[in-house]
C-alpha cells in the first residue's frame, strides 16, 4: 500500500483533543523540531485540549517541562503523562506497598513515583525503565533469576528504539522477549503501547478516546496501538519514522504528515 500520506488528504473527523508524543515529534534530543512551537500555539489558539504521552525515562516530568520551556515550548506539568507516572499508579493499585527495584538508564524517576517503596536489595517487584548502561549482563541475569523465583516484572514501556541526534538507540522492548523466555513469565507493560496508557491519557485530556487524535513517530507503539485503543492515529515523518517500516506493516496509520508543523492543517478549521 506504500506511504498513505501520498494519497490520504482527508481530515480526521470529530476530533476534540490531541495527544502527542514528545521524542521525535516535538523535539529530538530535547531540541524542538521546526514548527513545533507554532503548531502547539495554534492548537491553543483554537482551544483544542492536549496532553503529552511519552515513554521518556531520561528526564523527570519537571525536567521535561523545563527543557521544553528552554526551547520556547510552554507545557504544564499536569499535561505530561510519563511512563514513570503511569507505572507509579499501576504499582500502587496492583502491588500496594511492594518493595520495587527500579532499573533505569537516565534520570532518577523516583520523584515521579510517589508512594512507591524502592529497595534494590530485597525487591518484591522489578520495574524496568529505559534501556542503556543500566541494562548490563549481571543486572539482567539477576532479573531472570528473580523471575524464576516468582518475582513479577513491570516494564514502563515496550518501545524498541528511540531517536537521538546521533541516530537510533535500542530500547527496553528489545529485551523483553528474551527476559520472558528465560524467566518463564510474562512481563506487564504499563506505558505505550499498552491500551491502558492511551485510556489514561484520554482522561487527562478530558476527551473520549474515539474523539482523540494521537500524534507519534513510532508506527507500532504510538500510532497503531492508539488506533487499537479507539483513537485516531497520525504518524509524523520525523524522529524514528522509517518509510520501509510503514510499507511492510499490515496495519497502516490513519494519517501521515511530514511533521508536527502540519498538524493544524490536518485538523482543518481556523
Amino acid at each position: 500500500m506504500g506511504d498513505r500520506a501520498e494519497t490520504d488528504s482527508t481530515k480526521p473527523a470529530d476530533i476534540d483533543g490531541v495527544l502527542l508524543d514528545i521524542d521525535g515529534v516535538i523535539a529530538t534530543s530535547w531540541r524542538p523540531l521546526p514548527g513545533a512551537a507554532d503548531a502547539l500555539a495554534e492548537l491553543e489558539r483554537r482551544g483544542i485540549p492536549r496532553a503529552f504521552l511519552t515513554s521518556t525515562t531520561s528526564r523527570t516530568r519537571a525536567q521535561i517541562v523545563e527543557r521544553l520551556a528552554a526551547g520556547g515550548i510552554a507545557v504544564d506539568a499536569d499535561e505530561v503523562l510519563t511512563a514513570a507516572v503511569l507505572t507509579s499508579e499501576y504499582l500502587q493499585s496492583t502491588h500496594p506497598g511492594a518493595r520495587a527495584w527500579l532499573i533505569n538508564s537516565g534520570a532518577d524517576l523516583t520523584e515521579d513515583m510517589p508512594g512507591v517503596t524502592f529497595d534494590a536489595d530485597d525487591p518484591e517487584v522489578v520495574v524496568l525503565g529505559g534501556a542503556g548502561a543500566a541494562f548490563d549482563h549481571l543486572t539482567l541475569s539477576r532479573v531472570v533469576e528473580l523471575m524464576l523465583g516468582g518475582t513479577p516484572v513491570v516494564a514502563m514501556h515496550r518501545g524498541m528504539v528511540w531517536a537521538t541526534e546521533d541516530g537510533l538507540r535500542v530500547d527496553t522492548g528489545l529485551y523483553l522477549p528474551g527476559l520472558e523466555e528465560a524467566g518463564g513469565e510474562g512481563i506487564t507493560v504499563v506505558g505505550k503501547p499498552s491500551i491502558t496508557a492511551f485510556l489514561s491519557a484520554a482522561e487527562v485530556v478530558g476527551v473520549e478516546p474515539t474523539r482523540l487524535l494521537m500524534v507519534g513517530d513510532d508506527l507500532r507503539s504510538d500510532v497503531i496501538a492508539a488506533q487499537r485503543a479507539g483513537l485516531t492515529g497520525t504518524l509524523v515523518r520525523t524522529g524514528k519514522y522509517r518509510k520501509a517500516v510503514v510499507d511492510v506493516s499490515p496495519d497502516k496509520p490513519d494519517h501521515i504528515i511530514d511533521s508536527i508543523a502540519d498538524l493544524p492543517a490536518l485538523l482543518g478549521g481556523s
